[in-house]
């Protein structure tokens, strides 16, 4: 059988089972890569995810990406991340189709409303999560509550630029490693980071002569600037986007995007079908192709030569300023627009309790939890 068929069926099935966000999908990963296929060793496999978490972009589908490079090149990289994002991309368009439809009756308003609410759960877990990998001294716990603070009284993506721009330099400065060992001479692959670089500058420009252009670039922006895995775009998409979108439909799609398998960028997927309403399949593939893209060619970029950039101590302090930073830019996304636009009274505030201690506490799957919230939704919905 024709290898590059194989890298697609396989990355095509796991993309309809990968439920549960990224560590989940490594974990895919791993069983399907390394234990049962033996593409790769452990050792390898390790050195990828460690890759995934050093550059921006959506994690697991960079390591999805990687895999597929190892096995068989560009093409096999782009059959990989075309496999794995497949489902999720049909899906979020299926759901941004019947919303368009549905948006006006009330059971589709209170299934949204509860879907609300997991997102709050959602991204508090995130929150948690991240806060406890990334900020575990006075410096990274610092750069974090600074970094929620500016965003609560100074919001928009050039407020955000600013502070992970601050932040990466006291990395620099506090956080790299004090050694005298010089490094081995790392080359990096200088096309796809010209072309990155390129885009990066150039398509804001261009942004003002095409409205498909602009969708594209402002989810190439977001895409360029995600450090800390896929929550982290909830914030950025939100000040890129502006009132270009409903607090309602973002919302919706950023829950919507908990419950389908695969990777939670497909959110830019129901976004971009509402951004252009006058060719929506246009939109969410541009939408969804843009925000993927800066990951892919950073990638690309030092994929051959990651473990020697990655143990130069000036770049790993950027690296743990930059993350402690986007911990916070999280905590500043939990409150506006997620908890605002979810939490209305006292019986949101005891759904989300209970659904944080189902998830947290008893380990109910994603899956369960979606339809524990839908189900409240409805069920509130009639008494409320």
């Amino acid at each position: 059988m024709n290898v590059l068929f194989i890298v697609f069926k396989t990355f095509f099935l796991l993309g309809w089972i990968s439920f549960g966000g990224p560590a989940a999908h490594i974990g895919y990963f791993r069983n399907t890569f390394v234990e049962k296929l033996k593409w790769l060793d452990d050792q390898e496999y390790a050195q990828i995810v460690a890759l995934s978490q050093f550059i921006p972009g959506p994690g697991s589908s960079q390591v999805g990406f990687a895999i597929g490079y190892k096995k068989h090149g560009l093409m096999g990289a782009c059959l990989a991340f075309i496999g794995f994002t497949l489902p999720s991309v049909l899906l979020m368009l299926i759901l941004a189709v019947l919303s368009s439809q549905l948006t006006d009756t009330s059971i589709f308003q209170q299934i949204i409303h509860g879907l609300k609410l997991l997102a709050v759960v959602v991204v508090a877990d995130a929150c948690w999560g991240m806060y406890k990998s990334f900020c575990k001294d006075t410096i990274t716990v610092g750069l974090c509550f600074f970094t929620a603070i500016a965003l609560w009284l100074v919001s928009g993506i050039l407020s955000q630029i600013m502070v992970l721009v601050i932040a990466a330099l006291i990395g620099l400065k506090y956080l790299s490693e004090n050694t005298n060992h010089l490094t081995e001479k790392s080359n990096i692959s200088t096309i796809p980071f010209i072309v990155f670089v390129g885009l990066l500058f150039g398509l804001p420009l261009l942004g003002e002569y095409s409205t498909s252009i602009k969708v594209f670039s402002d989810f190439y922006q977001a895409g360029s600037l995600v450090f800390g895995g896929g929550h982290v775009v909830l914030p950025l998409l939100q000040n890129i986007l502006g009132e270009q979108v409903t607090q309602d439909t973002f919302l919706t799609g950023y829950a919507a995007a908990q419950a389908v398998p695969g990777p939670m960028f497909t959110f830019a997927t129901y976004l971009g079908f509402h951004l252009l309403p006058s060719t929506p399949l246009v939109g969410a593939l541009l939408a969804t192709l843009a925000v993927f893209l800066p990951g892919f060619l950073l990638l690309l970029t030092v994929l051959n030569n990651w473990h020697k950039l990655a143990n130069h101590p000036k770049l790993s302090g950027i690296v743990a300023g930059v993350n402690a930073s986007v911990v916070g830019l999280l905590f500043s996304a939990l409150y506006n627009p997620v908890f605002a636009n979810a939490v209305f009274n006292t019986v949101d505030i005891a759904l989300v309790g209970a659904g944080w201690y189902l998830f947290k506490h008893l380990k109910v799957s994603i899956m369960w939890l979606v339809a524990f919230f839908i189900v409240s939704g409805l069920v509130v919905g009639l008494f409320v």
